[in-house]
C-alpha cells in the first residue's frame, strides 16, 4: 500500500470491479486504452487473477486502485509491469475516472509510484508508453520529470490500425522525489 497526501494506492479488490468496469469502458478513457473490458465480469476475472501476485514478479502486470483518501472512493487504477529479462526496468500506467480527472491524482498518484519504483524496488528505470493523441497522459509524463525518449511511427496494432507510440523514461539517478517537479 502506497499513501500520498490525498491517496492511497492499494490492492484491487472484489468490490472495485463496479467501478473499475464503469470508467475503463467509459469511450473517452477507452480509446487511448489497450485493456478495455467489455464486461464487468471480465473485470472480476481480471482481479481475482492478481488476488495472490506480489509486485516485482517478472513477466507480470501488478495493479493498484488509486483511492480517496479520505473517502475510500476509488478514483483510478495505476499499473506497474515487471518485464521478463527485464529485472532492473518497470513499465507504468495509469487510468483515471473521467470525473476524477484534472484535479492532480494522476500527478500525485504517479509520484508516489515512482518513489516506491526506485527506492523500494530499487529499480533502475521506469518507463511509460503513452497514445500521442492522449495529450493528458503527455502532459502527465511530462508535469513528473518523465523524458520523452521516442516517438515510434506506427509501431502498434491499435483499435484496428497501426498507431504511433510514445515512450517516456526516467532513470533512478534522476528522481529526486514525489515533489521533484511541483506544479
Amino acid at each position: 500500500m502506497l499513501s500520498t497526501t490525498r491517496l492511497v494506492l492499494r490492492r484491487l479488490r472484489p468490490t472495485d470491479c463496479v467501478t473499475m468496469f464503469e470508467y475503463r469502458s467509459h469511450p473517452d478513457v477507452a480509446k487511448h486504452q489497450m485493456w478495455v473490458p467489455e464486461t464487468i465480469e471480465e473485470v472480476r476475472d481480471f482481479v481475482a487473477r492478481l488476488e495472490n501476485l506480489e509486485p516485482d514478479v517478472p513477466g507480470t502486470w501488478f495493479q493498484l486502485a488509486i483511492t480517496q483518501r479520505d473517502s475510500g472512493e476509488m478514483v483510478g487504477d495505476c499499473g506497474l509491469h515487471f518485464p521478463g529479462g527485464e529485472p532492473a526496468q518497470v513499465e507504468v500506467g495509469i487510468t483515471l475516472s473521467p470525473d476524477q480527472q484534472g484535479k492532480g491524482y494522476a500527478t500525485e498518484a504517479m509520484r508516489a509510484v515512482l518513489d516506491y519504483v526506485f527506492k523500494s524496488l530499487n529499480k533502475h528505470r521506469v518507463y511509460a508508453r503513452v497514445d500521442p493523441l492522449n495529450r493528458r497522459s503527455v502532459a502527465l509524463m511530462e508535469r513528473i520529470g518523465m523524458r520523452l525518449e521516442g516517438h515510434l511511427r506506427e509501431s502498434v496494432w491499435f483499435k484496428g490500425e497501426w498507431a504511433d507510440d510514445l515512450v517516456f523514461a526516467m532513470l533512478e539517478s534522476e528522481w529526486s522525489g514525489p515533489g521533484n517537479t511541483e506544479e
